[in-house]
């Protein structure tokens, strides 16, 4: 049975998928405003001990595996050729599977050439979890991302090119006050190049990463909903879902683009209405964090 290196993350939509820690940590693991990883040290876990993990799952269960995650990180780095093994090995021993999904740190596509990425794609690695953050270069570089916008979008693109779907996500209130307005705009622009399929906007929480969050001036409530409206207005992706339902977001939003455009705009306006209704509501900055992990 999978053994795990606490803390495993996984995104909500993976909810049901098992999950195989292939690496430990992120490979980049250098953003500031990140502390998911801040407490492992990065290495890939050995690829026997994997495959043991695999073909240990009981006989009666395997055939109600549909979804398997591989974590940590950014389990796209894990080299080409062992990759391939994994993935086959799961093919081999869940006759249901449909999807093999994973994140992909910027770091972690540089790894791979894009006829790689098409070969990992034919063994069911069809979806890819895609950390932007923001599409704004000053931001990039305030939060040590390590990527420019343009260098992500490439990446992005390519990984679409070898037909593995997107969930990208971008973080409302990364930016502060001073860029808040500019940070919506660049993030709606790169998402309107790339078109993923997926589109999430977390809120900017505290999470072991304190000593970046005091450099910030933190967005209050409303500056985060009309940053989040200035997003909104200024996408105009192909055909992409987007979903706000983070746990760190007080306005949950959901719609796909084109189609909702409008009606997700109208959205943010009504909440702003309402929560105008609530003294000093707006004016607070929002105060979650997690405090365990």
């Amino acid at each position: 049975m999978p053994r795990y290196i606490e803390p495993v993350f996984r995104p909500p939509s993976e909810a049901r998928s098992l999950i195989f820690q292939i690496t430990v940590g992120c490979s980049q693991n250098t953003c500031r405003f990140c502390g998911m990883y801040k407490g492992k040290s990065f290495h890939l876990r050995p690829l026997q001990e994997i495959l043991d993990e695999i073909t240990e799952i009981p006989e009666g269960y395997r055939d109600r595996i549909e979804r398997v995650f591989l974590a940590d990180g950014d389990a796209l780095v894990y080299p080409f050729a062992p990759l391939c093994t994994i993935l086959d090995t799961l093919v081999k021993t869940f006759p249901r599977l449909n999807r093999v999904a994973s994140y992909a740190s910027p770091n972690s596509l540089v790894s791979k050439r894009p006829e790689q990425l098409a070969e990992l794609r034919s063994r069911r690695l069809k979806i890819l979890y895609f950390g932007l953050e923001s599409g704004d270069d000053e931001t990039l570089q305030v939060v040590d991302k390590g990527f420019e916008s343009e260098q992500m979008a490439e990446l992005a693109l390519l990984a679409r090119g070898a037909g593995m779907k997107l969930s990208v996500t971008a973080i409302l209130g990364l930016a502060g006050r001073g860029r808040s307005l500019l940070h919506a705009r660049a993030t709606a622009s790169w998402v309107n190049r790339v078109s993923p399929e997926y589109f999430s906007l977390l809120t900017m929480f505290h999470r072991h990463n304190d000593d970046f969050v005091r450099t910030l001036q933190q967005c209050t409530r409303r500056e985060l909903m009309l940053e989040t409206r200035e997003m909104l207005s200024n996408l105009h992706p192909n055909k992409t879902i987007l979903r706000s339902n983070h746990v760190s977001n007080f306005l949950n939003l959901a719609g796909s683009y084109p189609k909702d455009r409008e009606r997700l705009i109208a959205d943010v306006d009504s909440a702003l209405e309402l929560a105008a209704r609530r003294p000093g509501y707006l004016d607070e900055v929002p105060s979650y964090q997690e405090e365990y992990y």
